[in-house]
C-alpha cells in the first residue's frame, strides 16, 4: 500500500470491457513502476454487440493521452456522414453527421495489445475476487463490471444505486455487409411497430464489411410477435425477414445474442473508499445515442487524469466524479429523451415523412433545427417547406389559426403570477408587465393566473376578474395590447387556488400561509398541501361545486366584455380543478371522486359552463399538469385521457406542464423537460398543444415545431429575461416579416448594436 498523499502504485482493475482496458492502460503509461492487475472472467475474444461508435470528442481525448492507441484505432474506423430514414416506402436521407466505428472485438484486441506491451497483468477466464479484498491489498480498485456490476450492489449502500427498466426489447445481432449510412427502418407490422438500428463497423475493398443491427420494439409487440419464444435462432430469421428491404433478403448472424430489457443506471455515489465505479458500472445511456463505449472511455480518461492531478486518492475519486457527473447526467437526459421517443414510436408513424425523419434525427434534443439547417440545408428547407413555413420564414413565425383567432407566430409569453395586485386590480405594473411583451412580439401574452374569487387567490397579491373595477383595469389592459401592438393577442388564465390559497408572496415565503389574515380554503378533499405547514381546506359539497362554478362563470362573461382573445382554464400545478383531477388530492367516495372519468367530472361542468359563454369563434385551451411526478399521482397515460376528455368538450388547445400538485414531487428537470408530455398528447389525439418547461432557445422552438412535438411554444423566464425575446429571436435569424414586426417607433433598434472595433489588422508576421 501506498503511503497517503502519494499515487496509487498497486490497482486492481475488475471487467475488461473498453474502459477497464483503457485506464489500465492509461494509468500504467503515465506510472510505468504502478502493479495494475485487471480481471476477466470470459476469453480475449468473448464480446456482445459488434459495432461501437466513438465521437471525434472522444478521439480527440485519445489522441491527446495516447497517441500510438489513437493510430491504432484511426487505422481500424470505418467513417460515414449520412443518415437514413426509411419508412412506409420513402427514405430521407440527412447528411453532414459524422460517425466513426470499429468492430467492437477489434477495439478489445487493440486495447489487450497495448496493455500487453505496457505491462498490465492481464487474468482472463478469470473471475476476480470481491472489490472489498482488493481494496484490502491494493491502493485503487477500478469496478468497470458492467451494468450487472457485483461491485456496485455488494456496497449499494453506499454507491445508492437506482436502475429503472423500460418498455422496450432489443436484440444485438449483426449483417456481413457494410450499410452505406447510419440507418433507421421502421415496420409496421400486423403485431405492432418494430425498428432497426444499424450502422457499418468495418468494410472491404471487394465491398464486403459488417454492419450491426439492433432491433427494438414494444415489450406487447414482442410478445405478441412471438419473439419471446426460447429458440433465439427463430428470432433471428424472423427479423431478417421483417427487414428485408435494408438486409437485400441478406441473413443476420447472432453471437449468443439475447432479447434484452435496457436498463437505466444511476448512483448516487461513484466511489467508496478506494474503490470507484467507471462505465456502465457507475451510469448507463440508451444505446440509440451510442454512447455507452464513449462514457466508459472518456471515464477512463478522466480517472486517469484525476489520478495524476491530485494530491490524494480522496482528491482525485472527489474531482473525477466532479468532472464526469454533469457530463453524464446530461447525456442521460438526452439518452433518456431517446429512449422515450422510441417507445412511444407508434405514435408518430402517421406523421409526413420529412417531419417524421426530422421527429427522429432530433429526439433526443442535441441535434436541433439550426444544428441541422448547417449540416445539411437542403434537407432542413424540404422539411420547412412540407412543414408549411413561408419563403423564408423560420418555423416559429409560422401563422397558426385557433377558431376564429390567428396568431402571426408561435410564441407564448407563458402565465406568470407577479404578485403585485391591491385586491385582485391589476395596475400600472401589470401593465407595463403585459404591455411591455406585447411589444416584443410574441404572438400570444398570456396574463396570470387571475382568480375568480377573493378565496380563490393564491396571495393577497393574485389578481382577480370578480368584480367590475378588476374588469375594468384588464380592459384598460387589452386596450393597449390592441393598440399598441396590433396583431398580438392576449390571452386570459381564469383559475381558483384550491388548498394552495391564502399563502405569502412567493418572495417572502412559497407556499407559506400567512401571518395573520389568512382566509379559509377549499378543495376536492380536505388535505393540506403541506401537512402541518398549510391549513386544512374545506372540501366542497354540492352548494360549493355549484358556487366555484358560477364564480368561473361570472369571470369568463367578465372576460368577454374586456376584450381577451383567448381563454384558458387552469386545470394544472395543484390548484382546485387539479386538485379535483389527481387521485394524490382527490379521496372523494361521490361522484367526483374515484376512478378518472369521475375525477374529471367537476372540471368538465365547469369547462362546459365557461365554454358556453365564451365567444363561438374565440378559442379556448385548458392548462393540465401531464404528470405529478410522484408514486402514485398522475401518469402520462392520464394525461391523454384528461386531455381526450377536454378536447370533445370543446377545448381548441391543451396547454401541457407538469408537477406542483404535491411538494414531495421529484421533477426530472432539463432543457425542455416537459415537451415529452405535449408531444405525446399532440400525436396521440391530434390536437393543437402548447408546449412549456425550459425551453429557452429560439433554436429549441423551431426544433419543436418542426418537429410536430408542439404546435406552440410557452417561454417564462426568458420573457423575464429580455421582454423582447420573440423579436430579437427574428432579429438573430435575420427574418424582417409579418410573424415578427417592430413596433414603429423601436424599427430603429432592430439591427443588433455594434459593441467595438473587429477590424484590426490581423498578424502577417512571426518574427523570431
Amino acid at each position: 500500500m501506498t503511503a497517503p498523499g502519494a499515487g496509487p502504485h498497486r490497482i486492481a482493475v475488475i471487467g475488461g470491457g473498453p474502459g477497464g482496458l483503457y485506464a489500465a492502460a492509461l494509468l500504467k503509461r503515465l506510472g510505468p513502476a504502478r502493479e495494475i492487475t485487471l480481471w476477466e472472467r470470459n476469453a480475449p475474444d468473448d464480446t456482445f454487440g459488434f459495432g461501437v461508435v466513438l465521437s471525434d470528442e472522444t478521439l480527440g481525448g485519445i489522441e491527446h493521452a495516447d497517441p500510438v492507441m489513437h493510430r491504432a484505432l484511426q487505422r481500424e474506423f470505418v467513417r460515414w456522414d449520412d443518415i437514413d430514414i426509411v419508412h412506409r416506402g420513402h427514405t430521407q436521407t440527412s447528411g453532414g453527421h459524422g460517425f466513426a466505428a470499429l468492430g467492437r472485438r477489434r477495439l478489445l484486441e487493440i486495447l489487450h495489445e497495448r496493455c500487453a506491451g505496457l505491462g498490465v497483468d492481464l487474468r482472463f477466464r478469470t473471475r476476480a475476487p470481491s472489490a472489498a479484498e482488493l481494496a484490502a491489498t491494493h491502493d485503487l480498485v477500478i469496478a468497470a463490471d458492467g451494468v450487472h456490476s457485483a461491485t456496485r450492489e455488494a456496497h449499494a449502500e453506499s454507491f445508492r444505486p437506482r436502475v429503472t427498466g423500460h418498455r422496450c426489447r432489443y436484440i444485438w445481432l449483426a449483417a456481413d455487409f457494410a450499410v452505406d449510412a447510419f440507418r433507421f427502418e421502421i415496420a409496421e407490422t400486423a403485431y405492432g411497430v418494430m425498428q432497426l438500428h444499424a450502422y457499418p463497423f468495418s468494410r472491404s475493398p471487394e465491398g464486403g464489411g459488417a454492419s450491426t443491427v439492433i432491433v427494438e420494439m414494444r415489450e406487447e409487440v414482442w410478445r405478441a410477435a412471438g419473439f419471446d419464444v426460447p429458440d433465439p435462432a427463430e428470432s433471428v430469421d424472423q427479423c431478417a425477414k421483417i427487414f428485408a428491404n435494408t438486409l437485400g433478403h441478406r441473413p443476420l448472424r447472432s453471437n449468443n445474442s439475447a432479447w434484452l430489457t435496457f436498463r437505466t443506471v444511476v448512483n448516487e455515489h461513484w466511489s467508496h473508499g478506494n474503490t470507484v465505479l467507471i462505465g456502465d458500472a457507475a451510469h448507463t445511456a440508451h444505446f440509440s445515442i451510442g454512447s455507452g463505449t464513449k462514457l466508459a472511455v472518456e471515464d477512463a480518461l478522466a480517472l486517469a487524469a484525476c489520478v495524476e492531478e491530485q494530491p490524494s486518492l480522496p482528491a482525485a475519486l472527489a474531482a473525477y466524479e466532479s468532472e464526469r457527473r454533469p457530463v453524464v447526467e446530461s447525456t442521460q437526459r438526452a439518452a433518456a429523451a431517446s429512449l422515450r421517443w422510441f417507445e412511444e414510436l407508434g405514435t408518430y408513424v402517421d406523421q409526413p415523412p420529412r417531419q417524421f425523419a426530422f421527429n427522429l434525427l432530433t429526439r433526443s434534443r442535441r441535434v436541433t433545427h439550426d444544428n441541422l439547417r448547417l449540416r445539411d440545408p437542403a434537407f432542413t428547407s424540404g422539411v420547412e417547406e412540407e412543414f408549411g413555413c413561408p419563403p423564408a420564414t423560420p418555423p416559429m413565425f409560422t401563422p397558426l389559426r385557433l377558431r376564429g383567432l390567428e396568431l402571426r407566430n408561435r410564441v407564448v409569453v407563458s402565465p406568470m403570477d407577479m404578485y403585485s395586485a391591491t385586491d385582485g386590480v391589476p395596475g400600472d405594473f401589470h401593465l407595463v408587465h403585459l404591455g411591455a411583451r406585447a411589444l416584443g412580439g410574441a404572438g400570444l401574452v398570456m396574463t396570470e393566473m387571475v382568480c375568480v374569487s377573493p378565496e380563490g387567490r393564491i396571495t393577497p397579491g393574485c389578481t382577480g376578474l370578480y368584480t367590475d373595477e378588476q374588469a375594468a383595469a384588464w380592459t384598460r389592459i387589452t386596450d393597449f395590447v390592441h393598440t399598441a401592438s396590433p396583431g398580438t393577442a392576449i390571452g386570459v388564465q381564469l383559475g381558483h387556488s384550491g388548498r394552495k390559497g391564502s399563502t405569502k408572496l412567493m418572495w417572502e415565503g412559497i407556499d407559506q400561509p400567512l401571518d395573520h389574515g389568512n382566509w379559509p380554503v377549499t378543495a376536492a378533499s380536505p388535505l393540506p398541501y403541506a401537512p402541518d405547514v398549510n391549513q386544512v381546506p374545506h372540501a366542497l359539497d354540492r352548494a360549493g361545486l355549484d358556487e366555484v362554478r358560477e364564480r368561473f362563470a361570472a369571470a369568463a362573461r367578465r372576460a368577454d366584455a374586456c376584450g381577451f382573445d383567448l381563454l384558458e382554464l387552469h386545470c394544472a400545478h395543484g390548484y382546485l380543478l387539479s386538485g379535483f383531477l389527481s387521485p394524490l388530492t382527490n379521496h372523494r367516495t361521490d361522484a367526483y371522486g374515484g376512478p378518472l372519468a369521475h375525477r374529471l367530472r367537476f372540471p368538465l361542468e365547469v369547462f362546459d359552463t365557461v365554454r358556453a359563454l365564451w365567444p363561438d369563434d374565440r378559442p379556448m385551451a385548458v392548462r393540465i399538469s401531464a404528470t405529478d411526478w410522484a408514486e402514485g399521482g398522475t401518469t402520462a397515460e392520464d394525461a391523454v385521457e384528461i386531455a381526450r376528455a377536454f378536447v370533445a368538450h370543446g377545448a381548441d388547445a391543451i396547454d401541457v406542464s407538469t408537477g406542483q400538485v404535491v411538494p414531495g414531487e421529484r421533477p426530472e428537470y432539463g432543457r425542455s423537460y416537459q415537451t415529452p408530455y405535449a408531444d405525446r398528447i399532440r400525436n396521440t389525439l391530434c390536437v393543437p398543444v402548447i408546449a412549456v418547461g425550459a425551453i429557452s432557445s429560439w433554436d429549441d422552438v423551431n426544433s419543436l415545431l418542426l418537429a410536430g412535438r408542439a404546435d406552440l411554444c410557452a417561454l417564462a423566464r426568458p420573457h423575464l429575461y429580455d421582454p423582447h425575446w420573440t423579436l430579437h429571436a427574428a432579429a438573430e435569424q435575420g427574418y424582417s416579416g409579418p410573424g415578427a414586426p417592430w413596433p414603429l417607433p423601436y424599427r430603429a433598434g432592430s439591427r443588433t448594436p455594434p459593441t467595438g472595433r473587429t477590424d484590426a489588422p490581423k498578424p502577417r508576421l512571426t518574427l523570431g
